[in-house]
């Protein structure tokens, strides 16, 4: 598979593989509160330049990438992606995804999940993907759900994020859901 078969049209922009050259625009649209508010520690606040670079390097030579560049203005705005899980749950994706705030409301996730869920269960050996969503964060509810994704769980206060307990919310679709919503 070539990198090409890998980019998709949005409305507004395209997913695509990450390359050098996103570097300023991903610390610029990355390093926001208001988004690390809703995604897990491990993406950095600030996000500075060097984040970007590290990020960009470890994900731009996939044939088969697992994170595609949210594109818009011929800027790189947001990242939606999958990591394959292991051992018993060897056949299931969590899916995640970040938008720059200056586009946040305008539907693009909302296009972007369905694409991305297609892509998984098309070239990977995937059941189930499923998400996680702190709770509070209703955009993204409403995105999943918009894809078809079904609310499974809520997982009380399971979470931590500023110092805060808080509940995470189980979103998930089944390669045979996927196919009867496809047909």
């Amino acid at each position: 598979m070539t990198t090409t078969l890998t980019t998709f049209q949005l409305s507004l922009g395209r997913l695509r593989p990450w390359r050098e050259g996103d570097e300023d625009a991903l610390s610029r649209h990355a390093s926001n509160r208001r988004i690390w508010n809703n995604v897990r520690d491990f993406f950095p606040y600030p996000y500075t330049p060097r984040d970007a670079h590290s990020w960009v390097r470890s994900n731009k030579s996939y044939q088969q990438p697992n994170n595609l560049a949210v594109e818009i203005d011929g800027q790189a705005v947001g990242n939606i992606g999958f990591t394959i899980k292991d051992d018993i749950y060897r056949y299931n994706a969590e899916i995640g995804y970040w938008l720059s705030e200056d586009y946040w409301g305008q539907g693009v996730m909302s296009e972007a999940v369905p694409i991305m869920t297609d892509y998984i269960f098309k070239n990977f050996q995937v059941n189930r993907i499923f998400a996680c969503v702190l709770d509070g964060n209703l955009g993204s509810m409403r995105v999943l759900e918009i894809a078809g994704y079904r609310h499974e769980a809520i997982h009380r206060k399971a979470a931590v994020k500023n110092n805060q307990y808080l509940d995470e919310h189980i979103f998930s679709m089944l390669r045979s859901e996927f196919r009867v919503q496809n047909q």
